[in-house]
């Protein structure tokens, strides 16, 4: 498994540097942008209330550390968080200090990369996995898989689309995003190796003018095996 993630990964293509620089620009106009985050904040509780004080938790494209890493780390979790961008890294060390932030790419993450954090307890990605192609996304996803502990938990945010890399305008920005539909996501998480327990589809309609409204998917999963 550990190779195969490896191996595809090496045969893509990636170029994150406009996507880092995008981030780094938006700064703070991202949380004004995104004010309501319940489907984040309901993953937070889940996880709060199945995982010990203590445990460990990935937060994967951690942003400014509102309020996923935050909520986290009042419930007692240890959060490692990483992001692209070191704009959003440096606002996340500012708003949740007792947190560990590290810029990185989640490929940096994959078995044998080179950034090695350990294992963990549960993860999240809220909408960061949205980020990449999609030819990129069940590499990510076994990545994620293989950083859990057994029975490890995953919180997972996307958008429901139908997209690969596409280019769309944010926040006088523009960043490049996929999406599926929500079968065709269901699977690529199945295969990846990840139970879903509980799946939650929610229309959300942006502050900003220049964003369209939306159909957000969270999806709480457990690793098989």
């Amino acid at each position: 498994m550990g190779d195969g993630i490896d191996s595809g990964y090496a045969a893509l293509r990636r170029d994150r540097a406009g996507q880092a620089a995008a981030f780094d620009a938006l700064g703070a106009r991202y949380d004004e942008a995104f004010p309501h985050k319940e489907g984040q904040l309901a993953a937070g509780e889940w996880l709060a209330a199945s995982l010990p004080p203590g445990s460990r938790v990935l937060d994967l494209g951690c942003g400014t550390g509102v309020p996923t890493a935050r909520r986290l780390v009042d419930a007692g979790l240890r959060v490692v968080g990483i992001d692209l961008s070191p704009g959003m890294v440096e606002r996340a060390r500012a708003n949740v200090p007792e947190a560990d932030f590290h810029q990185a790419d989640i490929a940096d993450l994959r078995p044998g990369g080179p950034v090695d954090l350990g294992r963990f307890d549960a993860a999240t990605a809220f909408f960061s996995l949205l980020m990449l192609p999609r030819a990129e996304i069940p590499f990510a996803l076994a990545a994620i898989r293989g950083l859990l502990r057994e029975r490890g938990l995953f919180a997972l945010a996307m958008v429901e689309a139908d997209a690969d890399d596409m280019p769309v305008p944010f926040l006088g920005q523009t960043i490049r995003v996929s999406g599926h539909p929500r079968a065709e996501l269901r699977r690529i998480v199945a295969e990846a190796g990840f139970e879903i327990v509980r799946e939650t589809a929610t229309g959300y309609a942006p502050e900003a003018a220049d964003v369209p409204p939306e159909v957000q998917l969270l999806l709480h999963c457990r690793r098989v095996g």
